[in-house]
């Protein structure tokens, strides 16, 4: 290989790899309409559910290349909504989330899987109550388009996960409160300017 093949094989390459990296673009959730929704079981006689809302995040979104994507979110423990007053606050208390130290539930992707045309497994870093754990995503991409009321390029997602509650040392009363915390995500993200 000549050196000015060299020289131009080298340019091609960065110009693939800026063209690549210029393709994601960052979205910023919409809090208005961002939701996740967990259940568990509680001792056998139902399914109790609980949520959270009107929290941030960022979508770094390659359409082109979507493994390169990725996504992190922050959420208030404190917004958490159960439907009973009592079992928010039992909630925030340090048998649980324990606010006073760890207000905050964090999750940061650290690789995407593409499983289909709009579905992936992204993995990444979920930390609460103090404690990190790596779990994974069954995410969806529902639609990416203009929005019809806000006139900006829009995408919304859907995601799936189980996780166990002692993994991050919140497991009382398991297990006749079920250790495993279904895990359901809907958000939607505005293109950022």
């Amino acid at each position: 290989m000549t050196p000015f093949t060299k020289i131009a094989t080298l340019a091609a390459a960065t110009t693939l790899a800026m063209t690549v990296a210029a393709s994601a673009e960052k979205y910023v959730l919409d809090p208005s309409h961002s939701q996740v929704v967990f259940t568990y079981n509680h001792l056998g006689f139902s399914t109790t559910t609980g949520m959270f809302s009107g929290f941030e995040g960022e979508i770094d979104f390659n359409a082109d290349d979507p493994a390169t994507s990725s996504v992190s979110v922050s959420l208030p423990v404190s917004a958490m909504f159960t439907g009973w007053e009592a079992r928010d606050d039992h909630f925030e208390t340090e048998d649980f989330f324990g606010i006073e130290e760890n207000d905050t539930v964090t999750f940061v992707s650290t690789s995407i899987e593409v499983t289909g045309e709009d579905t992936a497994e992204i993995t990444g870093d979920l930390t609460m109550n103090g404690v990190t754990k790596e779990v994974v995503l069954d995410a969806k991409l529902n639609t990416m388009g203009m929005h019809p009321m806000e006139e900006k390029e829009w995408a919304g997602f859907n995601a799936t996960t189980t996780v166990l509650r002692s993994d991050f040392d919140m497991g009382m009363f398991a297990p006749y409160v079920s250790d495993e915390v279904q895990v359901a995500i809907s958000i939607e993200a505005m293109k950022a300017e």
